[in-house]
């Protein structure tokens, strides 16, 4: 049961962080295409947004190891 828990985790946490960066990406893009002036600083908020998102699977891995061992 834990392997499976652990495989539960690691696809939640996979399609979470898929979901949300799809998001931050898409809107980000959206914006820059209404404020083209503005991209360079949107850029840099997008990539510290995504690091941000990324870290919830490194996080999902770590529970289903600890599930695992």
């Amino acid at each position: 049961m834990s392997f499976i828990g652990a495989g539960l985790a690691i696809i939640g946490a996979a399609i979470g962080a898929g979901y949300g960066n799809s998001k931050v990406v898409a809107q980000t893009l959206e914006s820059m295409a209404r404020q083209p002036e503005m991209s360079g600083q949107l850029r840099s908020t997008m990539i510290l947004g995504v690091a941000f998102i990324e870290a919830v699977p490194i996080l999902g891995i770590v529970i289903a190891l600890l599930m695992i061992l």
